[in-house]
């Protein structure tokens, strides 16, 4: 996985746990909610990244 896609995928995952934050400070449910699920998301890419990295892996050494 390339550095700057690990650094879109931190950055979403922080702009999800701010919007979450201001979420609970404004005790704006809605918002709370969309902080999560950016949050998720941001996760979820970054563990498919992972895998395909690892499959990568997995191919390099079999054709070494």
């Amino acid at each position: 996985m390339s550095f700057t896609e690990k650094a879109k995928n931190k950055v979403e995952q922080m702009a999800g746990a701010a919007r979450e934050r201001v979420g609970d400070m404004t005790d704006n449910e809605r918002m709370r909610g969309e902080g999560a699920s950016q949050q998720s998301d941001a996760r979820a890419k970054q563990a498919g990244q992972n895998v395909k990295d690892a499959g990568r892996n997995v191919k390099d050494s079999f054709t070494k």
